[in-house]
């Protein structure tokens, strides 16, 4: 098995797929590169990722295995979407300091319902022999007997390996808590691979790169009950190129459901894209064809300002629709280029009391531009707090909204309007 940081160096894809994949950039660690090729290039191939229900939304360090299954569907091959309803019970342990969170069983059926969205925007569902399917592995691992679990699968999984592999080894090594109970999600994941292959014929499982032990223990296990070969490919876990992991903000995570963050702050997420990271997410991240990207690619200056507008048109009509990519454009625009409060920023209502009269430092943490009163103070003192385009410079003054909203700006890209 390949696992090591290079599969892709000095490999000639056969298969159309295999080559976008690797030029794209989705592929990291694979258990056999030639060998997934072969099947690409031999007929449709079903291929599932997994997403436990551990929120009512995915936020973009998804996307990436999202991303990939939408290319496999594009080049004729056949996506299945797994939502961990059975596993989110449990939590997977990898490169966790500590266990998740239990959920109730209604907070696990609102989360389910709200990440399925994603999937929908991203992928053609149907009964058709390339178009995805949706489904949720409650459906099997609810009903499974802990004693037949044992006999039938358990007895296939060396605990010697199992402490071997990175996401448990590093956990042990800190003397962190590992509870029996999450030493058993690798073995559950093992099952899902099982099942879907005997349901779908399923040939190859698709994980970020934290799910590789995961992945291997599927392969292992499908090669020992069912003889069959197998393949498992983690995508890259992505990091900005300052290093900073990809899909959280000092603000927070970047969430795809509109309802946890609005299409105009999606949007602007990837409009602020470092220089040295726009070509790699117009890759990744948007339909673009390879050649554009490239020409885009050798932007600079001004001209690197317009393809990071372009990244960010792409990526936000890809999942929010087209009509809001080019509502959130419109407002960036108007918000930048004009003192005027533009409709589609995030909005801020105070109550009666504080719309009477509220102070600039409160304000700001009230609106989110500010995660305390100290941060407030520093970007007052250095003249970053803006008022419908008028730099204020009193922390401690106060702001009264009247029948006009106003527009609350911190630096040249963050705004709200407040009513």
């Amino acid at each position: 098995m390949t696992d090591a940081d290079n599969p892709t160096d000095a490999f000639e894809p056969q298969s159309a797929i295999a080559r976008t994949l690797v030029e794209r950039g989705y592929v990291n660690q694979v258990t056999d590169l030639a060998g997934v090729d072969r099947a690409f290039a031999g007929g449709i191939v079903p291929v599932y990722a997994g997403f436990d229900a551990t929120a009512d939304s995915l936020h973009v360090g998804h996307l990436m295995p999202i991303m990939a299954l939408r290319r496999l569907q594009q080049a004729g091959h056949k996506p299945i979407a797994l939502i961990g309803g059975g596993t989110t019970r449990i939590g997977d342990p990898s490169f966790r300091s500590a266990a998740r969170p239990m959920l109730s069983e209604a907070e696990i059926a609102a989360n389910v319902a709200g990440i399925r969205k994603v999937f929908e925007r991203l992928l053609t569902f149907g009964d058709g022999p390339t178009d995805a399917v949706l489904v949720n592995n409650a459906d099997w691992l609810d009903r499974m007997a802990w004693i037949d679990m044992l006999r039938d699968v358990g007895k296939h999984f060396s605990v010697n390996r199992m402490l071997s592999f990175d996401s448990v080894k590093t956990r042990l090594e800190q003397q962190e808590n590992l509870s029996f109970l999450e030493f058993n999600y690798m073995i559950l994941q093992a099952v899902d691979f099982l099942e879907l292959f005997r349901r779908t014929g399923c040939r190859v499982q698709l994980g970020g790169g934290d799910q590789w032990g995961n992945i291997v223990g599927g392969v292992d296990l499908l090669r020992r009950i069912e003889g069959v070969e197998v393949f498992g490919m983690t995508t890259p876990l992505l990091t900005t190129a300052s290093g900073a992991k990809m899909g959280k903000t000092a603000a927070g995570a970047i969430w795809v459901n509109e309802d946890r963050l609005s299409p105009y702050d999606y949007w602007q997420f990837w409009r602020n894209a470092e220089d040295a990271d726009v070509a790699r997410f117009l890759k990744l991240f948007t339909d673009l064809p390879l050649d554009e990207i490239e020409s885009l690619g050798r932007a600079e200056g001004a001209e690197l300002n317009a393809v990071k507008e372009r990244l960010a048109n792409e990526a936000t009509a890809l999942v929010h629709g087209v009509d809001a990519a080019r509502l959130a454009l419109e407002t960036a625009r108007q918000a930048f280029g004009q003192g005027e409060a533009a409709a589609g920023l995030p909005t801020v209502e105070l109550d009666a009391e504080r719309a009477a009269g509220v102070v600039l430092v409160d304000l700001l943490v009230l609106a989110g531009l500010a995660s305390s009163k100290s941060e407030a103070r520093r970007a007052i003192s250095g003249r970053g707090v803006r008022i419908d385009g008028e730099v204020v410079e009193d922390a401690d003054g106060l702001v009264t909204i009247g029948r006009r909203p106003l527009r609350l700006s911190l630096g040249k890209k963050r705004h709200v309007v407040v009513k």
